[in-house]
């Protein structure tokens, strides 16, 4: 599996997982999108040019945590088009997996 790939200008991240397991949603919230950010950056392209994000939590009702890391993290005036759902997550200790298409 690669971690990014990129196709006609478009980076395609596969779903990023926290680093830390026993972590608040929140907190594992902050390291996806500090994985997000370090992948983007390797393909050439940042925050500021995501066009899609898809937000999978184990647990919706961590949605309001997950929401303050990810509106605190979001360039202001480029929040890009996203949906979130709940969803059962390959580990049962991660909160969250984030995946997301950015231009390049």
């Amino acid at each position: 599996m690669s971690e990014a790939s990129i196709h006609g200008g478009i980076a395609y991240l596969a779903g990023q997982v926290p680093l830390t397991p026993d972590a608040d949603i929140e907190t594992q919230t902050r390291e996806v999108l500090a994985e997000i950010d370090e992948l983007l950056a390797k393909c050439g392209s940042d925050k500021t040019r995501i066009l899609r994000a898809q937000i999978f939590l184990a647990d919706i009702a961590d949605f309001a945590g997950m929401n303050r890391a990810w509106d605190a993290w979001v360039a202001a005036g480029n929040a890009p088009a996203r949906a979130t759902v709940e969803a059962k997550l390959a580990n049962p200790a991660w909160k969250v997996e984030i995946v997301v298409t950015a231009a390049v």
